[in-house]
């Protein structure tokens, strides 16, 4: 596995010098019985393999480890800005003033889409060459100045579809495989995956309340006319009437818009300890 080659503990080398090859993966039971069995065979030659070569590791690799810590840095500070929640331009044009309370949605609905596109697609390709092939990750990504995000919805999405189908299955005894449950990280993916969909494909989609309310028609009724639609004095009755029902209606709709956008925020809020990789 390409994230084996990082760790000197996990080369050919360590294989040899432990005299027992170390998994690619095994569940939790498994390391443990790999462990036990290792270094039972071979004590020393097991500590040299597993703890020595990472001292070594460290001592060698410290110049570049500092100039890979000050890389991510200058990413996480000027590029990635973990420091602070952000808004797309879309949702709040830069230099356009808006209420702390009309931050709330479109930055934490922002981050999560960043989450997924970004966080998450990297996640997806940075131990898997193939996904990296087939992703096309560019070398600006994978090089030594990884100061560029790299954007990529459809890679985040193949995780987390692959994600929401995890079972416990294989920590179950042969007769109750049939009873395999959701894991948790599953859950937490089908979560994920339905706030990201309202957000892109669901809220951009929301009729006007304005609009869908009367309310436009009716001004536009008037404008045509030459008459002032806040002018009560020249109003009929059925003009009155109609410009309350739209002002009733259009009332009605953004209330129901700002509850839905509570409840998703809260939806949001209660899975934030998954949003990480």
């Amino acid at each position: 596995m390409a994230w084996q080659s990082s760790y000197w503990s996990c080369s050919k080398f360590a294989d040899w010098l432990r005299g027992t090859p170390k998994p690619e993966a095994e569940t939790s039971k498994g390391w443990r019985l790999w462990r036990e069995a290792s270094e039972k065979e071979h004590p020393f030659r097991f500590w040299l393999a597993e703890e020595g070569l990472d001292h070594i590791q460290d001592f060698v690799t410290y110049p570049k480890r500092k100039v890979d810590d000050f890389m991510y840095y200058l990413n996480n500070r000027f590029v990635t800005k973990s420091h602070a929640l952000t808004s797309h331009p879309r949702d709040i044009p830069r230099g356009e003033w808006r209420d702390v309370g009309n931050r709330f949605l479109p930055c934490l609905f922002n981050e999560l889409v960043d989450f997924v596109e970004v966080e998450q697609a990297w996640h997806h390709c940075m131990w898997d060459n193939e996904a990296r092939k087939e992703f096309k990750v560019p070398w600006t990504r994978r090089g030594f100045l990884r100061l560029r995000t790299w954007r990529c919805p459809e890679a985040g999405l193949s995780y987390l579809n692959w994600a929401k189908d995890l079972t416990n299955v294989e920590f179950l005894d042969e007769d109750k495989k049939h009873e395999a449950e959701l894991t948790h990280q599953a859950l937490a993916a089908r979560e994920i995956l339905e706030l990201y969909h309202w957000w892109k494909e669901v809220y951009p989609k929301r009729p006007d309340p304005y609009d869908a309310s009367g309310w436009s028609a009716y001004c536009e009724m008037r404008r045509v006319a030459g008459r002032d639609f806040f002018d009560m004095e020249d109003k009929t009755p059925e003009e009155a009437e109609m410009s309350r029902t739209a002002l009733d209606k259009s009332q009605e709709i953004e209330s129901a818009y700002n509850k839905e956008d509570e409840e998703m925020m809260i939806r949001l809020i209660k899975i934030r300890q998954s949003l990480w990789t």
